[in-house]
């Protein structure tokens, strides 16, 4: 008896509909705002992610599904889906065309964490990537557009934070003071945080040990440290979500987990307290094109977990289309009939009617129990 790898799901025919529901609502947003689908392999070169999403990240330390292929290349399962689409970007020429490019797309990535519910080994995203644009503009019609998305979906009462992480000009004398605050509290940090210290203390934010919390709360604030530049910037951000009515919320928490992201960060989360927290979140990353061997590019993106959108579609008891099914069941007694039911099955499938055909020498009675279980509602004998 042999059971799905832990970490992993099957996405069984009843859970169907939630996934086209989200697929569908997704395809039309990205129409409205004019992003093209892109589609990236499932693996790539391990270098791409410990150059792009950063080696002191726990992705690249303690997540990622690494391997050497049969000709001796370091080979990774995609853990997620930006650094892919940069590649892309750069491998086929795209710093070429008008910009900014914008790009979508839906993928498996995976990642060895503990699994929990919304969290999964093997998880799904719809993710948007907009590359060549450093206006503030861009920050808030990718916000809006993750907001109208969520909300073309139906969920009710979810939270956008945002924040400003600055830039290579002004991040540095901010994670100096960042570390020097953590090391005067070295003895009460967990044993991760102690880790990241030195390493990468930008993530002792987002530390969700309840010991580590209320000295993250009194911690300096990445917006107290801003350059000018980057300060004009994320006032700009506020005003336009001010004018596209899209109420949101500062978190000097928010810094995301990967390494690439600079200036504006943002996530959106349900409201009901302990359900699992991110549905959306995404942020500018200006330097990463720039990091893979590209001229500086300025981009900015976000990704949708779909497991934790099909989650809240259920918690929040969101009716969703179903998946259409068969409108008719062919009944059929003796042999010369099952003949003639096979003719007229196709004929009906060939004009795009849904049918189905019983398939054995079962009596009437049986079949029709198959048709009333199936549940279609015309049956032809």
């Amino acid at each position: 008896m042999y059971n799905a790898p832990r970490g992993t799901q099957d996405i069984l025919p009843e859970e169907q509909a939630y996934w086209r529901y989200i697929e569908e609502k997704a395809a039309y947003i990205c129409q409205l705002y004019g992003y093209e689908r892109i589609e990236n392999p499932m693996f790539e070169d391990t270098r791409l992610f410990t150059r792009g999403v950063g080696e002191g990240t726990d992705i690249v330390e303690k997540e990622m599904y690494t391997f050497d292929d049969r000709g001796s290349n370091s080979i990774t399962l995609k853990p997620e889906g930006t650094a892919s689409v940069c590649r892309a970007y750069l491998e086929h020429g795209f710093q070429n065309l008008p910009q900014p490019v914008k790009l979508y797309y839906f993928s498996p990535h995976f990642r060895y964490e503990r699994p929990q519910a919304g969290r999964f080994r093997e998880f799904h995203q719809f993710g948007c990537e907009a590359i060549g644009e450093a206006d503030a503009f861009l920050d808030a019609e990718v916000i809006d557009m993750s907001w109208q998305f969520l909300k073309s979906l139906g969920l009710q009462n979810t939270l956008l934070f945002i924040n400003s992480i600055g830039c290579p000009e002004c991040r540095p004398k901010y994670l100096e003071v960042l570390r020097g605050y953590f090391t005067n509290h070295i003895g009460e940090l967990c044993p991760d945080c102690r880790t990241r210290l030195d390493r990468n203390v930008l993530r002792l934010l987002d530390c969700k040990q309840s010991g580590c919390q209320q000295i993250v709360d009194q911690a300096p604030k990445s917006i107290d440290y801003l350059c000018l530049p980057c300060a004009d910037h994320f006032q700009q951000l506020k005003n336009y979500l001010g004018i596209l009515e899209i109420p949101f919320e500062v978190n000097q928490r928010l810094v995301r987990g990967l390494d690439y992201y600079s200036r504006t960060v943002f996530e959106i989360q349900p409201e009901e307290e302990k359900s699992q927290s991110t549905i959306l979140g995404g942020g500018r990353y200006d330097g990463l094109i720039e990091m893979l061997g590209g001229k500086p590019t300025p981009a900015i993106g976000f990704a949708a977990g779909m497991e934790r959108m099909v989650m809240n579609l259920k918690r929040q008891n969101i009716p969703v289309p179903p998946v259409p099914a068969p409108q008719i069941f062919i009944a059929c007694l003796g042999e010369a009939a099952r003949n003639e039911a096979m003719k007229l099955t196709a004929v009906w499938r060939r004009q795009g009617t849904g049918v189905i055909s019983a398939t054995s020498a079962k009596s009437l009675k049986a079949q029709m129990r198959q048709a009333n279980n199936l549940k279609i509602a015309r049956a032809v004998i």
